[in-house]
């Protein structure tokens, strides 16, 4: 019979001694108003985490990119095997001996920490606990002591405050320095890290860290003016909607934008064969647009907007609205993909 219920009246904590205490096997199943997370329990322990909203294979992909164990080009080949197999990206990497399973399993560990460290600060949402069988992966086989992973999630919570609203998984920074003099050598390791692509979420990957020490120390860096937040340029797929309030954009930009925008669409019918690739390109370029002007909304106004239709009026490429869900800790924003479906997985993030 499946546990069930509400994050209010029965907390994670609870959940997951629970499940800890009576050594159960199982999936976790919780479903927030920003994501829906998957945990996998063996014998009372998490092998496994999977998230709506951060893709696994995107985010291990990346990270062994950036630490060099894996080029662009064989990371290609190797995602375009996995849709055809179904194959986990790092079960395929150590298969083939592209990259030691050490060196995965420390990567996936650490995901799985910070995506479960992140339930912790849900305020609503359900739960479900189904009882079944739960392989273990033979190739990287993985087990985190729950009770460990609590007792630093309730820790990291309790000290979550301090920087509550001040930072996002999704924030990009980029220098405003070189000049790191009284630094110290954890922020001299984070600064490092901040290159203008990586967000908080790649950044705590790449770090080793959980992601309350990197998001504390990512805000120290930002009181010192060493680092600010990226401001993302978009390329524009319809007429900018304009408002009174200006003052975080400069309009020098436009008639750059509008030849960027002129020339993709004089070309549209060279890329009539890879339309479907340039519509998802244009959504995500659009979705990167909507998140600064989201943070930026809450800067100027000390919360993020209701509803989209604040800050632009436009569809994505398939003529859908974006998809936008808040509250006072973070959001969520997503294209439906050509589907129009949310919950596939053309979805858009």
């Amino acid at each position: 019979m499946a546990l069930e219920g509400s994050l209010k009246d029965f907390g994670l904590a609870d959940i997951m001694q629970l499940i800890f205490f009576q050594r159960k096997t199982g999936v976790l199943t919780l479903d927030g108003k920003l994501d829906k997370i998957r945990l996998l329990f063996l014998d009372g322990n998490i092998i496994g985490a999977e998230s709506k909203r951060r893709i696994e294979s995107n985010r291990l992909g990346k990270v062994l990119v950036k630490k060099g164990l894996l080029d662009e080009k064989t990371l290609q080949s190797v995602l375009d095997e996995q849709k055809n197999t179904n194959v986990r990206l790092g079960n395929i990497l150590v298969r083939k001996g592209i990259v030691g399973k050490e060196d995965i399993e420390e990567i996936l560990v650490g995901q799985i920490k910070e995506t479960v460290i992140q339930i912790f600060g849900w305020k609503e949402g359900s739960y479900e606990f189904t009882p079944q069988a739960i392989p273990l992966d033979k190739d990287i086989p993985m087990s985190i002591d729950t009770q460990h992973l609590l007792m630093e999630g309730l820790r990291i919570v309790d000290e979550w405050s301090l920087i509550e609203g001040k930072i996002t998984l999704d924030t990009v920074f980029t220098r405003k320095s070189e000049d790191i003099i009284e630094l110290t050598g954890e922020e001299s390791d984070i600064f490092s890290l901040v290159d203008g692509d990586n967000d908080v979420s790649t950044i705590i990957d790449l770090s080793g860290k959980d992601d309350f020490s990197v998001s504390k120390i990512l805000i120290s860096l930002i009181e010192k003016g060493n680092i600010e937040q990226k401001e993302v340029l978009p390329v524009i797929t319809e007429a900018p909607v304009i408002h009174t309030k200006t003052s975080l954009f400069s309009f020098r930009f436009l008639p750059v934008l509008a030849i960027i925008s002129a020339l993709v669409f004089s070309m549209w019918p060279v890329f009539s064969d890879t339309g479907h690739t340039l519509k998802r390109f244009f959504a995500s370029e659009a979705i990167d647009n909507l998140r600064f002007k989201i943070e930026a909304y809450k800067f100027e106004h000390g919360s993020y907007p209701a509803s989209l239709d604040i800050i632009s009026g436009g569809k994505d490429p398939w003529g859908n609205a974006y998809l936008y869900e808040n509250n006072s800790y973070t959001f969520m924003i997503l294209s439906s993909g050509a589907d129009g479906r949310e919950g596939t997985e053309d979805d858009i993030y």
